[in-house]
């Protein structure tokens, strides 16, 4: 069934925008994504789905730009240490910085039972590693490469970027170059020779810690979601958009930084004394690279200059999950397949059981899930969206028209990025879609 529209609650007239019901809904309040049970069953479920792996991203992502570093060969990057599972998520457990999720600090127990056993059985962890049956690391470091490959994108907001160009940054970096390869010729010699591609993969490795530090915040807010979902505390998707945005301005000042551990000693890249912070640094660049922009998948479009199936300029780029079409063809990127047979492996019986009652067959599940991570995603950039308004316009409830109006056309001008004709944005954008119950 689909929903009603949303009265506007405004003293504005009614817009006259493509897509008026949802400014109105915004304007009221509410989500991108329509207010049904079916919808918040489907979001929050996603969630839990979700944190699990998520669980394992950000401690390798950190694992990776703190410990593996440099490595010519890093053949077992993947295999984290026990040090990084049994590290204390700053956002749960007794000690937090701040407690969002009220359960524990170190790894999930349903992320420990995967990691031991898989879809198969207790084996070695090559084997499992041989077998793809892991989680999949690949999706991460997708979403990290197009934060990277889309960085210059966040000026003059994001200072994080700016700073991986300054001449602070390339001594810091050098002083953990010179001291990664201490006693090694050849590595030296080839630093001496090519110092830049030695720098940008260092640029590289920053982002795997900015990309980790932000999923150790994500990981216990979903997980806390789901706990209340549970408890009967979610009345409806707005309230779950909400708690992402309360969450947002609760933990926008975390740190974002790079610290390298060599032989014991720490080398502070991007120091905290920076003040770079979750929000500005690692959030807002997250959801303008991976949800709107990534990249066309290789064999959808032509990356000839000559075909013009994609943009001339990469702000035009349009690939993320809010355009996907999603379908299981085994990439880390969008669609993001890898990421859809991690989630597989933790759905809340709840989700399980409404997919069953969908599904084409057991295989279509995928689609299912992928669909419903679509969903979700619109509810975040949703939060996103809202949380924006609130640090820069007005309340929502202002009883000034001018401040109503100049809310409504930042509403407008956000949904206009899915109402561009270039390069079939409009037709790429999912907002329609996940407007109906049916898009399955």
């Amino acid at each position: 069934m689909v929903q009603a529209p949303d009265k506007p609650t405004t003293k504005l007239p009614p817009s006259t925008h493509e897509f008026a019901e949802i400014i109105h809904r915004l304007e009221a309040g509410g989500s991108m994504l329509p207010d049904t049970p079916e919808n918040l069953m489907q979001i929050i479920g996603i969630y839990k789905a979700y944190a699990v792996p998520m669980d394992f991203y950000w401690r390798d992502l950190l694992y990776i730009a703190e410990q593996v570093f440099l490595d010519p060969f890093p053949f077992f990057k993947y295999f984290i240490s026990q040090e990084y599972l049994e590290r204390h998520n700053h956002y749960a457990g007794d000690d937090a910085d701040l407690r969002i999720w009220r359960g524990e600090a170190t790894a999930h127990p349903e992320l420990l039972a995967f990691m031991e056993k898989g879809e198969t059985f207790k084996m070695p962890k090559l084997l499992h590693h041989w077998f793809h049956d892991r989680i999949n690391m690949e999706f991460a470091e997708e979403c990290m490469r197009a934060m990277l490959w889309h960085r210059h994108m966040y000026a003059p907001v994001n200072q994080f970027d700016a700073y991986l160009d300054s001449e602070e940054y390339k001594a810091n970096a050098d002083r953990a170059i010179k001291a990664y390869f201490q006693g090694n010729p050849l590595m030296l010699g080839l630093y001496k020779l090519f110092p830049d591609m030695f720098l940008e993969q260092c640029r590289q490795m920053s982002y795997y810690a900015n990309l980790g530090l932000f999923w150790e915040v994500m990981a216990p807010v979903f997980f806390e979601m789901s706990d209340i979902y549970d408890e009967g505390g979610f009345k409806g998707v707005p309230d779950a958009m909400n708690f992402l945005v309360n969450g947002i301005f609760a933990i926008a000042g975390r740190p974002i930084y790079h610290h390298v551990y060599i032989r014991g000693e720490c080398y502070e890249i991007i120091p905290k004394s920076k003040g770079f912070t979750w929000l500005y640094e690692a959030a807002l660049p997250y959801v303008e690279a991976v949800f709107y922009r990534t990249s066309p998948f290789r064999g959808t479009k032509s990356y000839n200059a000559q075909a013009r199936q994609i943009p001339d300029k990469q702000e035009d780029f349009h690939y993320g999950i809010l355009y996907a079409d999603v379908f299981p063809v085994g990439t880390a990127g969008i669609p993001p397949t890898l990421l859809m047979q991690d989630m597989l492996h933790f759905l809340p019986q709840y989700l399980v059981d409404y997919y069953k009652q969908y599904c084409r067959g057991e295989d279509d599940m995928l689609i299912q899930l992928g669909i419903s991570f679509q969903r979700s995603m619109y509810n975040v950039t949703s939060a996103v969206i809202q949380a924006l308004r609130t640090a820069l316009l007005y309340p929502l409830d202002d009883p000034n028209p001018k401040h109503l109006q100049a809310n409504r056309e930042f509403f407008e001008a956000q949904l206009n990025r899915f109402c561009r004709p270039e390069y079939g944005m409009r037709d790429a954008a999912r907002l329609r879609q996940i407007q109906r119950q049916d898009y399955r």
